[in-house]
């Protein structure tokens, strides 16, 4: 049994404002499942909802400050976890990283600093918790110093950092090192510094034992000048310790035949109720009411980084084909205004929700034919995994955890029966425009899609895969 102390910034349900606290809410309970000992550890934000209130552990000096440590459990779990109690720092409203007012913390850099602080003292048991773990799992910058703090410790344990998304660095200026009281010894090229600045994910990269990211595609795709951000140098030269492990889903979650917020439950053998769902979407959505017509849908933060550009753009000359859309998201206004615009002038075609509804999200899975992602790149994804969990199809771009887990209709897929969606190459409006069309033509031969709907629904994309790979990695190191 390893003991393993899982340190991340956001952890579902307790507080999510993206994919990683999908994975810090499902990966410990999937390695508590395999007989782990694992303690999950996170700051004590305002915004953080607790079923019930957490008990005093101890208090700990770090940095000049006593920080308190509490304790509560993750729900419907048995994974101990740990909040870092401080409300100077984590007691004001706002989510993980950005104010009331959606402006990031001024005192961000602190905020994570001190977190990765006491998460050391927590690594070398001097947090009065009697608990040493053997592995510290970090992820994304926000945790990136604490291998970097560790590799100063003598009998120190071993750390693993997971990139989940590298476009978000933890970058700061170089007097920001000095604010933060960080050792002298850290700050060289070959540290914390880079050209001239601090970057709390080289911290990660440098000083862990192993790096893993999301998927085997990503792990490959950040070696490169398109996707490394300036860091694919340092991942080239540490490429014999950086592993891509594609991350899971909650499978009860997400499951038709159980699924709550859906109109009708369903499975592969009874796939004709399917049709119920999509007959509700379209009332829901306010489009007419057509089982023939193919129904797309994409619930996605509104980005450039998720290819929504590409979509906008093609959205008039699709709309004269038989399709209908149904979107659920939030993001960028100029592109949440554009969608809001073309919904109104095809109110027949396209409908359009801002914002984030789960139930919402669990309905258009069931309810659609096509589910859309033309990402530019994406480190995993879950909704092509979610969409094939549903014998929703996923209209894909070949990049990241999508090029992993989304087999292409093609003749000898379609023919071996592997086939589970649509794939495109390049981040291009024609691109996308031919898949479309062609995903078209698939949806009309009813033989081959209803395979397909088969094939996707058998895959196995539990946490249970996933987190029998990370067992693996801490055992090798």
């Amino acid at each position: 049994m390893k003991k393993i102390l899982f340190v991340t910034s956001e952890a579902h349900p307790l507080i999510k404002t993206g994919g990683l606290a999908d994975v810090a809410g499902s990966l410990p309970k999937a390695l508590t499942e395999l007989g782990q000992d694992v303690r999950l550890i996170i700051p004590y934000y305002q915004a953080v909802s607790l079923e019930q209130e957490p008990t005093f552990r101890s208090t700990i000096r770090v940095d000049n400050r006593d920080i308190n440590i509490l304790e509560t459990r993750l729900p419907d779990t048995d994974v101990i976890t740990w909040l870092v109690d401080y409300p100077e720092l984590y007691g004001t409203p706002g989510n993980p990283y950005v104010d009331e007012q959606g402006e990031p913390w001024e005192n961000i850099a602190e905020r994570f600093a001190v977190f990765s602080r006491v998460a050391v003292e927590i690594a070398m048991n001097r947090a009065n918790l009697d608990w040493k773990p053997d592995i510290v799992h970090c992820n994304d910058w926000q945790s990136g110093l604490v291998p970097a703090l560790l590799s100063l410790e003598q009998d120190a344990p071993k750390s693993i950092f997971t990139i989940h998304n590298l476009a978000y660095q933890g970058l700061f200026p170089s007097t920001t090192y000095h604010e933060l009281n960080l050792p002298g010894q850290l700050w060289n090229p070959a540290g914390l510094e880079f050209h001239e600045m601090l970057s709390f994910i080289k911290g990660g990269l440098v000083y862990s034992d192993r790096i893993t990211t999301v998927s085997p595609t990503y792990a490959q795709e950040i070696q490169t000048p398109e996707f490394g951000y300036g860091l694919e140098g340092l991942l080239s030269h540490n490429h014999e310790k950086l592993s891509g492990i594609i991350n899971g889903i909650d499978m009860e979650d997400w499951n038709p035949e159980t699924d709550a917020a859906i109109y009708q439950q369903y499975n592969d053998t009874d796939l004709d109720k399917k049709q119920i769902n999509k007959t509700e979407l379209q009332k829901h959505s306010g489009l007419p009411v057509d089982p023939e017509i193919s129904l797309f849908g994409l619930v996605s933060r509104l980005v450039e980084q998720k290819g929504i550009d590409l979509l906008v753009e093609i959205l008039p000359e699709i709309v004269t084909t038989p399709i209908q859309l149904v979107l659920l998201g939030s993001g960028d206004s100029s592109l949440e205004h554009q969608l809001n615009g073309l919904s109104r002038l095809y109110p027949d075609k396209i409908a359009v929700t801002i914002g984030y509804n789960e139930k919402l999200a669990h309905q258009i899975e069931a309810g659609i034919d096509i589910f859309l992602m033309p990402s530019r790149f994406e480190p995993c994804g879950l909704n092509q995994m979610y969409s094939q969990r549903y014998g929703t199809i996923p209209l894909v771009r070949r990049t990241g955890g999508l090029a992993d887990t989304v087999v292409d209709a093609m003749p000898d897929t379609l023919k071996d029966k592997s086939a589970t969606g649509i794939v495109f190459d390049e981040p291009s409006t024609g691109a996308l425009q031919e898949s479309i069309k062609r995903s078209l033509l698939l949806y009309n031969d009813k033989k081959t899609w209803r395979n397909m709907q088969k094939t996707a629904m058998s895959k196995d994309f539990s946490w249970q895969n996933s987190a029998k790979q990370y067992l693996k990695l801490y055992e090798s190191i």
